[in-house]
């Protein structure tokens, strides 16, 4: 496959990851097609190690998109992993401020 292709694979592989697993995605288009382009070398990479098949054959085969979604759907549950170890709690702290917006007093 051409890189076209892959980015095109990725992209849509990431997407459809992303509406399988639950969750709050605050990234955008560019780091969904990064984690779909890798998690389709992820999933081509661990059906031939472990099942000992050609996970990636064409851009129109359904094991290609099989794979690429499964490896895309790891890597964005490790993502969330990660993203949640990091933040610890910090999305509640600004839930006691005021918002800013500054009200004419009478």
């Amino acid at each position: 496959m051409g890189i076209i292709a892959w980015i095109v694979l990725g992209l849509a592989a990431g997407l459809i990851a992303r509406m399988l697993i639950p969750g709050r995605d605050a990234h955008g288009l560019v780091v969904t097609a990064v984690i779909g382009v890798g998690g389709a070398l992820l999933g081509g990479f661990l059906a031939t190690r472990l099942f000992d098949v050609d996970g990636i054959q064409g851009f129109f085969n359904l094991s290609t998109w099989i794979t690429a979604v499964a490896g895309a759907a790891v890597l964005l549950l490790a993502h969330h992993m990660v993203e949640g170890r990091n933040r610890g709690g910090r999305s509640r702290q600004r839930s006691g401020r005021r918002s800013g917006r500054r009200t004419a007093r009478r």
